[in-house]
């Protein structure tokens, strides 16, 4: 065989699909070697090269690093400057508050206020249904007139009997017992008249008038109820003196007295700090909450009634200082918080923590002063997680790189 058949029939052998069967299919007698190639196999050569092409051009970009998370932080020193004291809620109300009511029982006709009326010493407030007292009135006033008939006629007779006794026409006990009717009869005359004037009292107490200057906080009742005696029907203020009604806990009551340091902040305007002291603390724990009122007097400040207020009181020497609520979290049954260091990098830090107050959770120890403490979303961390640390006081920034 020729060198250039022997070159031709291997080539052959490579590209054809079945291999050496291939190479022995028959060539040209006059030595030219035709190379024989399957249209099949180029067909499937073909499917598999524009499959890789289109692969290659669906596959999108690999994706790109997660920035890391913000975190808000805060050093944890400085919060001791707020360790100091303990924080309530309250409401604010007048230094005098007093309950209107009537001295008898009745249906209420009219309620002339409602809630915020200013009212004058001597308005009408609210009214009762009249009639019951009128006709009362009006039979003790017949019991009167009765009396002084009985009165009239005992006094005749002791008159006329004082005559046949001077004329010895009746004996002495016959005149003592006239004496004794007459002055029977003046005792229930006397007691007559002063029914009749605790019935024109009854009267009067059917209109329920204001006893001094001031604004109505509460009413009680509404036209058409049936009041007893003695049951508020409104609650006016007296005065300008305002102060706060708070509640503490039994472990803090012997942390305060009459006379106490106190700081009082509005919710609706946290700017302005109000000094205040500690004018009462109650005696005896609510039957409902168990806990002690306190009432801190603000003195003259126009402080709007009913307003919610912060009240701060002064905590005892070595109290522990306070995080927020959000920052302090558990991990494998423990209190953690998320320390960022100075790689960036959160790792979470257990402490030792003590009473849950309104304004965080005190934090008795096992954190250092100085730590970047998370503030908020601590359960959303990862230990080793890079973040981007932003301090919690600083300045609203806009991201234009989002």
């Amino acid at each position: 065989m020729k060198p250039s058949s022997a070159l031709n029939a291997c080539g052959a052998a490579r590209l054809a699909p079945g291999g050496a069967a291939a190479a022995s299919r028959p060539v040209a007698a006059d030595g030219a070697a035709w190379l024989k190639v399957d249209p099949r196999a180029i067909a499937r050569a073909a499917a598999i090269a524009l499959a890789a092409a289109l692969v290659a051009a669906c596959s999108g970009p690999p994706p790109a690093e997660k920035p890391p998370r913000v975190v808000l932080v805060k050093p944890f020193a400085a919060e001791r400057g707020e360790a100091a004291r303990h924080v309530y809620s309250g409401e604010v109300r007048a230094r005098f508050e007093t309950d209107l009511a009537f001295r008898i029982g009745g249906k209420v006709v009219e309620r002339r206020v409602e809630v915020g009326t200013a009212v004058r010493r001597g308005d009408v407030i609210a009214r009762l249904d009249p009639e019951d007292v009128r006709l009362a009135a009006s039979a003790v006033a017949a019991q009167v007139a009765a009396a002084e008939a009985e009165a009239a006629l005992a006094r005749a007779e002791f008159e006329r009997s004082e005559g046949l006794r001077a004329a010895n026409f009746i004996s002495a006990s016959a005149l003592d017992a006239r004496r004794t009717a007459l002055a029977a009869a003046e005792a229930r005359l006397r007691q007559a008249r002063a029914q009749a004037a605790a019935a024109r009292n009854q009267a009067d107490y059917a209109t329920l008038a204001a006893e001094h200057d001031g604004v109505v906080t509460a009413v009680h009742a509404e036209a058409g109820q049936v009041v007893t005696a003695g049951a508020p029907v409104v609650r006016v203020t007296r005065g300008a003196e305002r102060e706060i009604l708070i509640h503490v806990p039994e472990g803090r009551l012997q942390d305060y007295a009459v006379g106490s340091p106190a700081a009082v902040r509005l919710w609706a305007n946290g700017t302005e700090l109000y000094p205040a002291r500690v004018r009462e603390v109650a005696p005896a724990a609510d039957a409902a909450t168990r806990s002690y009122a306190l009432r801190v007097s603000v003195g003259d400040a126009a402080l709007p009634l009913g307003a919610t207020a912060s009240v701060a009181l002064p905590s005892p020497a070595g109290a522990a200082a306070v995080l927020p609520l959000t920052a302090v979290t558990r991990a494998d049954g423990r209190p953690v918080v998320w320390v960022v260091d100075a790689a960036s990098r959160v790792q979470p830090q257990p402490v030792e923590i003590g009473a849950i107050r309104e304004d965080g959770v005190e934090i008795r120890g096992g954190l250092a002063a100085g730590a970047s403490v998370v503030q908020v979303g601590a359960h959303r961390l990862i230990g080793g997680e890079r973040v981007r640390p932003v301090a919690a006081d600083a300045p609203i920034a806009l991201d234009i790189t989002r």
